[in-house]
């Protein structure tokens, strides 16, 4: 169906402020294809944590719309990007998802890449050919306190104050001594920015995670924040007792609102997002002194939210694929040194979130199928529970604003 010019400019005119989007943002292949163009493929994207990266050579093929990227450590153990397509004819180099690779050599005919990107090696191309104007292109990628981030722009955009924000909050979690103990890959059948929508509130939760509502408070004082900037008094003791003890905790969000980290405690007596609500690994990752010193939140639009435990962390990446799918894939990390049936036994540390993300899955599911009834008429959103839901949808009708096209002119 064509749509007139002017279609984004009258779907952002016609969103109500404290309201749900409109249909076309949650169905539309136009505004999907906007979504792409202005928002992942222009602002840093999660990718990996560093730790799947772990030898020389190690690589990690990431998809995001048109793009096909790998993520790998080079010989120096530096962590680089380059887009996954041969300078000879185009073809994909890596097919696999994952892998370790001495050099990167393209199946197609077996043009060969060092891990720097250059070209090292192209049969019969004759006396003028110079290799080295053919290396692999490169992504922008950011290693960040054991994570891993890309832009694909050609510009990127300002990394370094989130970076300098973050990066104490983040360095007692140690995730450099981290390794992998599960991830799990999900796609849930809704828009993008449902998924965002959902995570972004807990109003839902009583109703729909009872593994989760064990340990994590649905109290809307204390998941969120009130309009003065200020919590209750419980949660700045907490604040307080674990910054004297060397952990980072006092709420920070970017000046635009894209990133957000905060250590928020988690229900009295409850030490991690287990099903006893105890620690779920013995061996601990990083070096925060309490058990229940709760769980540093951070997330970072478009791609991430993560928790931070003193036991364990779990990384969440958010990829859409079409209108109305969306991959999320979640990746629980744990000491290196820690033994699964030593340790930590793998079912109880997964069990809260497996249930969580599927229960998330079957919520985001439901309301994109309500979404796209002709009856659907955005509704208010809770300013008690759901002000993250309209900082969120606040945060991306700015981008999408920023990067909207003027109308043509008509022709006199």
């Amino acid at each position: 169906m064509h749509r007139p010019d002017n279609f984004v400019s009258d779907l952002l005119s016609s969103h109500k402020p404290g309201h749900g989007l409109p249909q076309a943002f949650y169905t539309s292949p136009e505004m999907f294809e906007r979504d792409m163009e202005t928002i992942f493929y222009r602002e840093w994207l999660y990718a990996t944590p560093a730790c799947t990266l772990d030898k020389s050579g190690s690589f990690q093929r990431l998809r995001i719309g048109a793009y096909d990227v790998i993520v790998l450590r080079d010989n120096q153990g530096g962590i680089r990007a380059f887009h996954n397509s041969c300078r000879h004819r185009g073809s994909i180099i890596c097919s696999a998802s994952h892998g370790r690779v001495a050099k990167l050599t393209c199946p197609y005919h077996q043009w060969t890449y060092g891990l720097d990107g250059q070209l090292v090696w192209a049969r019969d191309m004759g006396v003028d050919f110079d290799p080295t104007q053919y290396k692999l292109k490169p992504v922008h990628c950011r290693e960040l306190a054991g994570l891993v981030y890309i832009c694909l722009a050609e510009t990127a955009p300002d990394f370094d104050t989130f970076a300098a924000t973050v990066t104490p909050y983040l360095g007692v979690h140690d995730l450099s001594n981290a390794k992998v103990a599960f991830q799990s890959t999900i796609i849930e059948n809704g828009n993008w920015k449902l998924v965002w929508e959902n995570n972004r509130e807990c109003y839902h939760c009583a109703g729909n995670h009872p593994d989760l509502c064990r340990t994590y408070p649905e109290d809307p004082s204390i998941t969120g924040v009130s309009p003065d900037g200020t919590f209750p008094e419980k949660v700045e003791n907490h604040f307080n007792r674990m910054e004297a003890a060397g952990a980072p905790s006092r709420f920070q969000m970017g000046a635009d609102g894209q990133f957000r980290v905060a250590r928020m405690p988690l229900l009295d007596g409850a030490e991690s997002y287990t099903v006893s609500g105890k620690i779920a690994v013995q061996k601990r990752l990083g070096q925060v002194p309490f058990l229940d010193a709760g769980t540093l939140l951070m997330f970072h639009y478009p791609t991430t939210w993560n928790h931070f435990l003193t036991d364990h962390s779990i990384t969440f990446r958010v990829t859409p694929i079409s209108p109305m799918e969306t991959e999320v894939q979640t990746t629980w990390l744990v000491n290196k040194d820690a033994v699964e049936g030593v340790d930590y036994d793998l079912k109880n540390l997964t069990t809260v979130w497996e249930h969580t993300n599927d229960e998330d899955r079957r919520v985001v599911e439901h309301n994109q199928q309500g979404i796209c009834s002709p009856a659907y008429q955005p509704g208010p959103y809770s300013t008690l529970h759901e002000d993250g839901v309209i900082q969120f949808v606040n945060w991306y009708l700015n981008r999408v604003r920023a990067t909207e096209r003027p109308t043509a002119m008509a022709a006199e």
